[in-house]
């Protein structure tokens, strides 16, 4: 009896966890940091050891963020031949017209590590009006006539790129939200909240094939 149940703790010790959380506004993407700054391990929730962010949001975004003691899942859903979409809300300052809009979709020059000049690959880009969306506690977010809201899903992710496009297209970024990464969405998860996703649903969500992840 004894025999089975420390296989049996043995098993589960082994097996991975999957968490995805609604990053809120100044909180960098990590546990340890030699800075004063708001970490994950300020969030209302235990994670267990091992656990890391895949891939990061900058302090001054927000939104959805996954978290996991798997290590192969960074390189299985960001360092893959097979793009994975992730899609934004992107507050800017000033109205943007339909031209810098199809400007935007076909690809933008950013300047990306070391200098050089980078061309982005063509990307979903469209205006939303601030009346339809439903954010943060599903209150609606305002929408000032001198400002844009856009919804932009793309399938890469060079340092801080988005924020770069923005200003490519002459266009402050004031606010950047990522909603969803595939079919994976914060929903209506609040800023700081915790969810935790069986092996299942997050591989499935994802696009990821789950064998590759053992």
């Amino acid at each position: 009896m004894n025999e089975n149940i420390n296989l049996q703790q043995l098993d589960e010790a082994e097996k991975h966890r999957y968490f995805m959380v609604h990053k809120p506004h100044r909180m960098v993407s990590q546990f340890i940091s030699s800075h004063r700054v708001n970490l994950l391990g300020d969030l209302n929730f235990t994670f267990p050891e091992g656990t890391h962010a895949i891939g990061r949001l900058d302090n001054h975004s927000e939104g959805l963020l996954l978290l996991t003691t798997n290590k192969k899942v960074t390189r299985l859903l960001f360092e893959s031949d097979t793009p994975h979409e992730r899609t934004y809300l992107v507050l800017v300052r000033h109205a943007v017209s339909q031209q810098t809009l199809e400007a935007l979709q076909a690809g933008v020059s950013i300047v990306v590590k070391g200098g050089g000049m980078y061309t982005t690959a063509p990307c979903k880009a469209k205006i939303v009006a601030g009346t339809e969306l439903f954010f943060n506690d599903q209150k609606p977010i305002p929408l000032r006539p001198e400002y844009t809201w856009l919804l932009l899903q793309l399938t890469e992710g060079k340092f801080h790129q988005v924020r770069k496009m923005m200003s490519a297209i002459h266009h402050q970024c004031r606010r950047l939200i990522r909603v969803a990464i595939e079919d994976l969405s914060i929903g209506d998860l609040p800023p700081g909240g915790v969810q935790e996703l069986d092996e299942d649903t997050f591989f499935t969500k994802l696009n990821l094939k789950a064998a590759a992840a053992g």
